[in-house]
């Protein structure tokens, strides 16, 4: 087993009260979004990804991330949906809230949810009440897919 000494990405985040730059948020995207593309690649989801799952190799700016605790992922074969609600609130896509079949790509709408944080300072859908996070993700999805352009 790999020795990563640089803790989780939330603690490496909140040292830097959140604060990182651009070239630095576009690294780490990549790199989460070329970890999801191989695990998606063998029909893996992982279905937790949250800062507290990525871990930094070294304490540098610089470090490569990890990712880890597989415990609630989950192999998908090809069209193949679950209806399962797993994952953390903050991070999880809207289907899974409002208990519809999903896939694998569930895992984008969380990556989607960290860069946010990453450029954002904030999460997108944040609140002391579970419910209103619910709401807000919800009713965020919904007015989206409802758009016209």
């Amino acid at each position: 087993m790999e020795v990563l000494v640089g803790g989780d990405f939330f603690s490496f985040l909140h040292k830097r009260k959140f604060i990182i730059s651009e070239d630095l948020s576009r690294s780490i995207a990549h790199q989460l979004a070329t970890a999801i593309y191989y695990l998606h690649s063998f029909g893996i989801a992982h279905r937790d990804l949250k800062p507290e799952n990525i871990l930094m190799v070294d304490k540098s700016d610089t470090s490569e991330i990890k990712l880890v605790d597989f415990g609630l992922s989950r192999t998908f074969g090809p069209g193949e949906t679950c209806r399962e609600p797993y994952g953390t609130l903050c991070y999880v896509a809207p289907e899974i809230l409002l208990q519809q079949p999903y896939d694998k790509s569930v895992d984008c709408w969380s990556l989607g949810i960290i860069t946010y944080l990453m450029l954002g300072r904030h999460l997108p859908f944040d609140s002391q009440d579970d419910k209103e996070i619910g709401r807000k993700t919800i009713y965020q999805d919904i007015s989206f897919s409802h758009s016209v352009w």
